[in-house]
């Protein structure tokens, strides 16, 4: 399972959930600015409060880096894992954030 802590406004958020929506990856999705609680979790699990932060739990695996989390979703789920949506997350495909996200 592929978990995705973020925050909706991060332009690195953004480009990692793009780029899963191209692959048709579906994250569990944690929005750290939502959530005090979710903060510290991720506190816990990769020792900064820096988003993105994935962490897949098939492989062990936990990362930062909007760029390696990219390189690495392109490396072990180019068939995806079925989905075409992101639970009401809104995605930009480009380096503008729209109206709202500002």
């Amino acid at each position: 399972m592929l978990t995705l802590y973020f925050k909706p406004t991060c332009p690195f958020c953004q480009r990692v959930l793009g780029e899963a929506e191209d692959l048709g990856v579906k994250f569990d999705l944690k929005d750290i600015s939502a959530d005090p609680a979710l903060a510290n979790e991720l506190i816990e699990r990769g020792g900064k409060r820096m988003v993105p932060y994935l962490v897949d739990s098939d492989r062990n695996v936990g990362m930062y880096e909007s760029g390696d989390i990219v390189t690495y979703l392109q490396e072990h789920y180019k068939d995806g894992t079925s989905s075409d949506d992101f639970n009401g997350v809104k995605v930009h495909k480009s380096e503008e954030a729209c109206d709202t996200c500002q």
